[in-house]
This record gives C-alpha cells, structure tokens and sequence, in this order.
C-alpha cells in the first residue's frame, strides 16, 4: 500500500500539489484534472521519482526516502510511463526486452517475453524497427509494453492512450486491465473510466478535490457530450 500524508511538491516556490493525503490500493485509481492540475507530479511523487517537498509517501508504512538501499529496492517493484514516449537506440524487441535484462533475465529469455507481449497486441511486425522509424503511436505503445512487460506491484501511467488510434486504444486497455498490478493512471481520456473500471480522483490547482462514484462520472460524461 502508498500511502502520502500531508504531500507537497514545490518547483521553485510555487507549489505543483500541496495538502495530499492519498491511499493508493485500489487495482485501478483515475487521476482526472485539468492541463497543469498537478496530475503528473503526483505520479512521478507517488512512484518515488520525485522526492516530496514536504511531507511523506510511505510504502507499507516505511518511508523508502530514509533509507536508499530500500528506496533502490521498491523502485524495482514499481514502473512509471512516461506521458511522451522515451525509447532507447535500437529495434523495438531491444527496448520491450531491456528492463527484464536488468533484471537478470538472459537476453534470449528477455527477447522470447518480449515477442509474446508484441504478439499480443498485433506488433510482431514492427520488433526489428528503429526508433527513428516509429510513428508516435507505434512509440508509444512500445513504450507501454516495456513497462507491461514487468511483474511491477504499481505501474503509473501518464496518459497511456493520448496518441493512439481506436484500433491501439483498444488492444491497450485490454493489455492493461489483464495486469495484476495496482495502477494508478492521469487521464484526459474520458472515457477510459468507463471502460476499465476503478477508483476516480479529481485534482484542480495541485490539491484533491475528492472522489467520484462511477455512477457520478457517468453522468458527468453524458452531460459533457
């Protein structure tokens, strides 16, 4: 469980989310706000990128930012992906097989993962493209099963679906919703919520506002279209 108590981040003196107290254990939790709500700073701090300002984010009740051996042990149980898609040099199987390498997996056994999560969303064909060669939507995909690909405990999820198409968008939420890990998603994808189902937040102006029901935000999205 992550639990922030009392969080703030602050980029210079303005504060980017202030007053946080969040327990994040829920199997899906939706971070819906405005353009500059705060929305990825409080993934990037809830998935110990950023170290907060004040306050504290506690993993199962220990503070991770105390002690750095336990801080480089929990960031391997948790997986963050990034809003615009950041590969490394290479051929797609290379970036998708790349975290399971680090983690002590034989390049061989990384690449034989790695072609089964392409195959599974209908990538096969693309696992000897370079980077350069990509659109931004196969990028981001490719992005989304390196991250997919792991046995995470939290995957944090800017924007997963903002420059896919319908046919990606679906193959990606299924993808997803089979993961058992906890994820925690900032979304401008309204209907995302009422595809894959869970807990919805809202933040405006860096804090909290609280929590909708999915009955709430179905009919906030009906009156919105």
């Amino acid at each position: 469980m992550i639990l922030l108590k009392d969080v703030w981040y602050l980029y210079g003196e303005k504060p980017a989310i202030k007053e946080i107290n969040l327990t994040l254990k829920d199997d899906i939790t939706y971070i819906i706000g405005p353009n500059g709500s705060g929305k990825t700073t409080l993934l990037k701090v809830s998935s110990l990128i950023f170290r907060p300002t004040r306050g504290e984010v506690l993993y199962n009740g220990e503070n991770p930012w105390r002690d750095k051996k336990k801080l480089l042990k929990l960031r391997k149980k948790v997986v963050y992906v990034h809003e615009k898609p950041i590969l490394l040099r290479g051929r797609v199987i290379d970036n998708v097989a790349f975290p399971l390498v680090l983690r002590g997996y034989t390049p061989s056994d990384a690449k034989d993962r790695a072609r089964e999560i392409l195959r599974e969303i209908g990538l096969e064909s693309i696992e000897n493209k370079r980077r350069r060669e990509l659109s931004a939507g196969q990028a981001q995909l490719v992005s989304l099963c390196r991250a997919l690909i792991l046995d995470a405990e939290y995957i944090f999820l800017d924007e997963p679906t903002n420059m896919l198409d319908i046919e990606n968008r679906e193959k990606i939420i299924e993808l997803i919703g089979k993961k058992k890990a906890k994820k925690i998603i900032a979304t401008h994808d309204l209907a995302l919520p009422l595809q894959l189902t869970g807990r919805i937040l809202l933040i405006k102006d860096g804090k909290l506002w609280g929590e909708i029901t999915l009955d709430e935000y179905r009919s906030m999205f009906l009156n919105i279209h």
